[in-house]
């Protein structure tokens, strides 16, 4: 029966940091050598719009952020924030547009969304996380030369309907 010693954890991480081998559990007792330590590394997509290299399509990168069904009644009232975290406006109205696009209607402001006037989002460009909309792909220069929203021939949906949203991180 063999012993292996235990490292403290700040040299564990060192030498995981560093690459080095870490002898111990990670040979199988059939005497196998090698690395005590295999490290992998994950590739992530990127998903939002600062990947100027590869630029995906808007509703590819809404797909890649596995959206989530979500009840519209608890979608209103939600914040949404740009990436540095401040108020871009609130969620008042979800709509669906006569091609059949789900829209989010916000009261969209410079002064932390208060006192502003009313904007369509499409729902690809924004994810969820928590209790927040966060503006992936729509810079908050976009919300400011958008277009005043008025009630067209779009769809208020009720709130108990449920649409798909995106989901976020930080």
């Amino acid at each position: 029966m063999t012993h292996a010693k235990k490292l403290p954890p700040a040299i564990l991480a060192l030498a995981l940091a560093l690459g080095w081998a870490i002898p111990g559990h990670a040979a199988s007792s059939a005497g196998a050598t090698g690395p005590g330590v295999v490290l992998a590394q994950a590739m992530v997509p990127p998903t939002g719009m600062m990947d100027a290299k590869h630029p995906t399509p808007m509703e590819q990168r809404y797909l890649d952020r596995y959206p989530q069904p979500a009840r519209v009644g608890d979608l209103i009232g939600l914040p949404v924030r740009d990436l540095h975290a401040s108020t871009i406006g609130y969620v008042r109205e979800v709509v669906r547009t006569p091609r059949d696009r789900i829209e989010l209607i916000i009261s969209y402001s410079r002064w932390w969304g208060w006192f502003g006037r009313l904007v369509a989002v499409p729902i690809e460009v924004v994810g969820i996380e928590g209790r927040q909309f966060v503006s992936l792909d729509m810079p908050p220069a976009e919300y400011a030369a958008a277009p005043t929203w008025q009630d067209r021939d779009a769809t208020v949906l009720s709130a108990d309907d449920m649409i798909q949203v995106a989901l976020a991180r930080s």
